[in-house]
Order: structure tokens, then C-alpha cells, then sequence
């Protein structure tokens, strides 16, 4: 027994180390930007911080994050995480060297201009994840026999598309026909999570390009901002993900904005009952009404998934599902446009990512229902608290939460395609 224990012991360890070995190669090809110190894993502020400070920081803590869970459950999290089929780091290192460098600066530039696009981006790779793998399906405009995913309910909101295009067009430019459309979202993902001031994950890439979309899985798959925890619980589930990944993952919206149609029902007429929601603190309840009529038209009481047979998104993303970039998506403004918005934030700083999240579900503050209903399960709960106490954990597992997203089902060489206009099947 004390032989198998030291060869646990010495397993979690290596699988550790491979992980922060992982992360340092990635950090490697950072350009001087990332002195910033926006980006690290355990990167808390904007002060300067440098990747031989971070990962002394993560070593030092390794024994007390794996306290938090059993060896063998951490064991196979970081072996999932790493492996990744045949995908593999830096892809494009000889076809495309510049690749990440062209996708970083273009998101950078862009978000200068529409502070709203980094959110909308982590949604976008969310639902694209989310339905059958991350294959750059969501970006398909639909064509004779083949409904586009854009057009589906939960995505009639989403926004990138012509950010996403922008950016293929300049990687065209460099190396026609060479970087997929699905591996340039999950990388533009990533550099929005470190300009919302949350962590740098490593990212394998050679991800392909599907060649079909699927409207009906968009339609009744993504998960409901009206979902009880049962039922959100149940939906990441299906995709592989446990408790503390989905509580982790959710921390996401602490960025971006959500319209009040998606919560309003929460402040005049919850249940029909009449009554605000009895979870929303009395304090917070009048400040949403202060930013919410209510005589503008609510969607948030439309009849539920269950009885319509098509579920609503989670409108400030399951990862910044709720935010939205400038109506440049659009050839004209939506009424969409013109409704009432709330800041997922509540205006607290960048350098909070997550953490301010967790916080206000513990002063009943959550926007969405179902983000206030993480605080209804026990096992929710807990990982709550744990986030709202421990940045660090936070960063920690939402990073690892992130690199398990971008590596759903991904198509890889023979299969799948690689697009020269991510909106139409090469």
C-alpha cells in the first residue's frame, strides 16, 4: 500500500508538471504585451508580473489545490485536458508561424474600438463548442437544404461573426487556405478571456472546419438563462462537464451585458406570482428596476423550454452569453438594440473576473435565474464559495474548464475542411 501510494503520489505529480510545462512553452511565444501581467494563470491585477512569478506562485500552491479533490479525480483532469486527439501545440508553426500572432493582435485591435466584442466573442465559442464540437459550425450562413445555426432562437443574439471574418481575411492574406475558421474562434476566445482580465490557458490547435450545421441541436441544446440548477446541471452534463466545471465555467459572466428581457420577469412577476423573485436582494431588486421598465415587452416570461420545445440562451454567455458587440453584425439596428441593458459586472473592475460573480450570488445579486439558482444545489454551492474566497482556484479551474471546451469533438485531418470564407462550406 505504501509503494501504490508513492506511485500516486509521483504520477499526480508528473501530470502536474506536464501541465505547467504546457503552459510555459505557450507563454513562450507571447509577444512583449503579456508583461502586462493581464493574462497569467495567477494573475490577479494589472501590475507587472512576470511567467517565472506565476507558475513559482502555481507550484506553491499545488498542494493545496489538490487537496480539493480526490488524486485520481485531478489525475484524469489534467490528463483530459492535455490530450487533445491529434490535435497538437503550435500546428501552424511551419505552414503559418504567425498564425496565434495575427489572431492576438486582431482581437486586441478590434476591441479597442468595441469594448462589447471580447464578451461576444466567449459566447460565440461557447455556442459553438456546446453544439457538436468546437468546428466553427455556428459561423455557417445557411444554403438550399441546410438551415444555418445563426437563425436559430438562443443565437439570434450573437454577435463576432464579422469579427471572426476580419480575421480569416488577414490570416488568408499571410496563409491562403492553411488556419481553420474553428481553431481561429477558440483562439480569439481566449485572448477575450485575458482582455477581460482572466487567465492565459494553453491551446492546442489543428482543429478543421465542418462542413454542415446543426439548427436543431442549436435550438433545443443550449442552455436556458430560466433553467432551475436541476436542469442546468443536466444540460453541461451531456457535454461531459461535472458540478464544479459547470460553476467554474459560469464564472464568465462576470463580463459583457445581458438584456432585461432575460431577467425581468425575476422583478415584477416572478412565477406569475405577482412578486419580485423571493432569491433577489431587496437593494439589488430596486436598482434592476431602476434600469428595467416595466412596460418594455418581456420575453423572459415567454412559456419555458419544455412546453415550446426550444430553449432560450444564456444571454451573457455561458461565457459572456449576454454580451454584445456593435450593431456592425447587423445590416440595420433591432429592437434588440434599442432595449434596456444591465452590466454583468455591476461596474467592478477587470482585474475581478469571476470572483465578483461568485460574491454576488452570495449576496443573492445574480442577474439570471440560473445563475442564482447555483446557490439552490449543495454541491453549487460549496464551489460558490470557493471561488468567491480563492481568485487563485478561480483562475486555476476556469482555465482548465476553458482548454476542456475548446477540445469538444473536434474534427481533425482527413475530416472536416479547412474554409476560406468561414461563412460558406469550401
Amino acid at each position: 500500500m505504501p509503494i501504490l501510494r508513492f506511485e500516486m503520489a509521483a504520477f499526480r505529480n508528473l501530470s502536474f508538471l506536464v501541465f505547467v510545462f504546457c503552459v510555459l512553452i505557450s507563454l513562450k511565444n507571447q509577444n512583449a504585451e503579456t508583461k502586462k501581467g493581464s493574462f497569467g494563470i495567477s494573475s490577479f491585477s494589472s501590475s507587472p508580473t512576470k511567467p517565472a512569478s506565476i507558475f513559482s506562485d502555481l507550484l506553491s500552491k499545488q498542494a493545496v489545490l489538490l487537496s480539493t479533490e480526490d488524486e485520481e479525480v485531478v489525475n484524469r483532469k489534467m490528463l483530459t485536458v492535455s490530450g487533445s486527439g491529434s490535435l497538437e501545440y503550435d500546428f501552424y508553426r511551419k505552414s503559418c508561424p504567425a498564425a496565434e500572432k495575427i489572431i492576438r493582435d486582431a482581437v486586441r485591435e478590434l476591441c479597442k474600438s468595441r469594448p462589447r466584442l471580447g464578451p461576444a466573442l466567449v459566447r460565440l465559442v461557447f455556442h459553438d463548442c456546446f453544439i457538436e464540437g468546437c468546428d466553427a459550425s455556428v459561423l455557417l450562413d445557411g444554403v438550399e437544404g441546410m438551415r444555418s445555426e445563426k437563425d436559430s432562437l438562443p443565437n439570434e443574439s450573437l454577435k463576432g461573426f464579422d469579427a471572426i471574418d476580419i480575421i480569416k481575411s488577414k490570416l488568408e492574406e499571410m496563409c491562403p487556405g492553411v488556419v481553420s475558421c474553428a481553431d481561429i474562434l477558440v483562439l480569439a476566445a481566449r485572448e477575450a478571456v485575458i482582455l477581460a482580465g482572466g487567465p492565459f490557458y494553453p491551446l492546442n490547435t489543428g482543429r478543421r472546419d465542418s462542413t454542415v450545421a446543426y439548427s436543431d441541436m442549436a435550438t433545443y441544446e443550449l442552455p436556458s438563462p430560466h433553467a432551475d440548477v436541476s436542469e442546468t446541471l443536466a444540460s453541461f452534463a451531456s457535454r461531459g462537464f461535472d458540478e464544479r466545471e459547470t460553476v467554474s465555467l459560469l464564472g464568465s459572466h462576470s463580463t459583457g451585458i445581458t438584456h432585461c428581457r432575460f431577467f425581468k420577469n425575476r422583478l415584477y412577476n416572478f412565477d406569475g406570482s405577482g412578486q419580485p423573485d423571493p432569491t433577489l436582494d431587496s437593494g439589488f431588486l430596486n436598482l434592476l428596476r431602476s434600469k428595467c421598465d416595466n412596460t418594455l415587452p418581456s420575453r423572459s416570461s415567454a412559456p419555458s423550454a419544455s412546453l415550446t420545445g426550444s430553449t432560450l440562451p444564456f444571454n451573457t454567455s455561458l461565457l459572456s452569453a449576454a454580451a454584445e458587440a456593435p450593431s456592425i453584425d447587423r445590416l440595420s439596428s433591432s429592437p434588440e438594440d434599442e432595449e434596456e441593458v444591465m452590466d454583468m459586472n455591476y461596474g467592478e473592475p477587470a482585474a475581478e473576473f469571476g470572483t465578483v460573480y461568485y460574491r454576488h450570488l452570495l449576496q443573492g445579486k445574480g442577474l439570471l435565474f440560473a445563475d442564482q439558482q447555483l446557490m439552490a444545489g449543495e454541491e453549487t454551492r460549496i464551489w460558490v464559495r470557493a471561488y468567491a474566497s480563492d481568485p487563485f482556484l478561480f483562475r486555476r479551474d476556469f482555465a482548465l474548464v476553458m482548454m476542456r471546451l475548446s477540445n469538444l469533438r473536434v474534427l481533425t485531418a482527413p475530416r472536416g475542411q479547412i474554409r476560406h470564407n468561414c461563412s460558406k462550406v469550401a
